[in-house]
């Protein structure tokens, strides 16, 4: 075997057996074994172009960096019917369990809380989410209308959705 390739070689990594600690291939030769160099050689890439100093995001020429009403308007309801789902499965189980507590554990029993679970469980979402829904269309409605984003909009948009869900 070749000296310059063999680990305890002259030329290998290891000076434990004698050797020095010089590389054996002469491509990497000139890269330094302490420091930072500017240059990887395992990669041939810069890595100064790797780092970015701006958002990683695509926006459109002339596009806001933030979300407008509208697409502000889909979170709203579905967080306003997710919250209702999981409310209304839960005061359904406590109103089901209050309501069968001095019956024995039947199967009549368990069909009377299932059933109240899933009438909560719907009642409260679609009536979240309608809430959701008015509010979202009245606050866009009264954003285009005005030309401004403020909380004018907002406290607008918080009294027509009370008067018109309690009309």
């Amino acid at each position: 075997m070749d000296s310059n390739n063999h680990p305890g070689g002259q030329g290998g990594f290891s000076s434990v057996f004698g050797g020095s600690l010089g590389y054996p291939h002469t491509d990497l030769s000139g890269v330094p074994l302490t420091g930072i160099s500017p240059l990887s050689p395992y990669l041939n890439v810069d890595p100064r172009y790797l780092t970015q100093d701006s958002e990683e995001f695509i926006l459109p020429t002339g596009g806001n960096k933030t979300r407008g009403r509208f697409e502000l308007a889909f979170f709203t309801i579905g967080g306003c019917c997710m919250t209702g789902a999981a409310f209304g499965a839960f005061n359904g189980l406590r109103v089901g369990l209050k309501e069968t507590q001095n019956m024995v554990w039947t199967k009549p029993k368990n069909v009377q809380n299932v059933n109240m679970v899933t009438r909560q469980g719907v009642m409260w979402p679609n009536t979240l989410g309608s809430l959701a829904l008015l509010y979202s269309a009245l606050a866009v409605l009264v954003e285009k209308t005005r030309g401004a984003e403020d909380d004018l909009n907002i406290m607008a948009a918080d009294t027509m959705t009370g008067m018109l869900f309690k009309s």
